[in-house]
C-alpha cells in the first residue's frame, strides 16, 4: 500500500510539474506593449465604456494573435514609452510613432504599418492669413511633447513660439481658447478630432506638410520581439486582417 501511495503521489507530483510548465509557457505568450491613449483614432479611451480602443490597439492585438500571443497593454505618457522599452519595462510600444533616423539611434522599428504626415490646424480667424506652413513664421504653435510635430515646429518654422503639452487633446483645447494660433500634429489625428467635435473656430490646411510612416517600437537587442512583430505584421497584411482594421477606422483604402 505504501508503494502504491508513493507511486500515486509521484504521479501527482509529475502532473503538477507538467501543469506548472504549461502555465509558465502560457504566461510567456504575452506581449507587453505600451501606448499613450490620447491620439485618436489610433489610441484613445472610449468615453462610453472607458475601454482603450483605436486603430493601433486593434493592429497590435492582431499582430500578436497571428503569432499566438495575447497583449498586455500599459498606458503612459508618450515621452515615457521609448524609455520604458529601453529599460525592459515594455517589449514594444505603439502610439503613432513616426519612424525617424533620430529615434532609430535608440530603438528598432517594425516595418512601416501606416503612411501619414503632419498637418496644421489654425484658428478660423487666421485662415486667410495662414494658408501654408511658411505663413506660420512668428506665430504661436501648440504641439504634443515628444512628437514629430513638436520637432517640426521647433526646427522648421521660423521664429515660432512653441508650447508643448502632454496630450493632443490639450493642444486643441488651447487652440480653442485662443492660447495659440496653430496646432501641428499628424493630419489623420486632426481629421478625426474635427469630425468628432465639429468646432467652428478651427480650420485645417488642406495639404500634408510632411510625409511620414508609423512603426512599432522595439528594443534594438530584442531579436525575439522583433521577429514576433515582423512575422505577425506580415501575416495580417497578407490575410486581409490589416485591410479590415484599416477600413474599420478610416474607410476603404484608396
Amino acid at each position: 500500500m505504501k508503494n502504491k501511495v508513493s507511486t500515486f503521489a509521484k504521479s501527482l507530483g509529475l502532473c503538477a510539474v507538467l501543469l506548472c510548465g504549461v502555465s509558465a509557457d502560457a504566461e510567456e505568450q504575452v506581449l507587453r506593449v505600451g501606448t499613450e491613449p490620447a491620439f485618436a483614432p489610433f489610441e484613445y479611451i472610449d468615453e462610453s465604456n472607458s475601454e482603450l480602443v483605436g486603430f493601433d490597439i486593434d493592429l497590435i492585438k492582431a499582430v500578436a494573435a497571428a503569432e499566438g500571443y495575447s497583449v498586455e497593454l500599459s498606458q503612459m505618457p508618450f515621452d515615457g514609452l521609448i524609455p520604458a522599452v529601453l529599460t525592459g519595462q515594455l517589449e514594444a510600444a505603439i502610439a503613432g510613432f513616426t519612424i525617424t533616423d533620430e529615434r532609430k539611434k535608440r530603438v528598432a522599428f517594425s516595418a512601416p504599418y501606416y503612411d501619414a504626415g503632419l498637418g496644421v490646424l489654425v484658428k478660423a480667424e487666421l485662415k486667410d492669413s495662414i494658408k501654408n506652413v511658411a505663413d506660420l513664421s512668428g506665430h504661436s504653435i501648440c504641439v504634443q511633447i515628444g512628437t514629430s510635430g513638436a520637432l517640426y515646429a521647433q526646427n522648421d518654422v521660423k521664429d515660432a513660439k512653441v508650447t508643448q503639452f502632454n496630450t493632443s487633446t490639450e493642444t486643441y483645447m488651447e487652440l480653442a481658447k485662443g492660447g495659440c494660433d496653430a496646432v501641428i500634429n499628424d493630419k489623420p489625428v486632426h481629421e478625426y478630432y474635427l469630425a468628432k467635435t465639429k468646432p467652428q473656430n478651427m480650420h485645417m490646411l488642406p495639404e500634408f506638410i510632411t510625409s511620414e510612416q508609423y512603426g512599432i517600437v522595439i528594443g534594438k537587442n530584442d531579436e525575439k520581439t522583433q521577429q514576433i512583430i515582423a512575422s505577425g505584421l506580415k501575416k495580417i497584411q497578407q490575410n486581409g486582417t490589416y485591410n479590415s482594421i484599416y477600413e474599420k477606422w478610416f474607410g476603404a483604402k484608396k
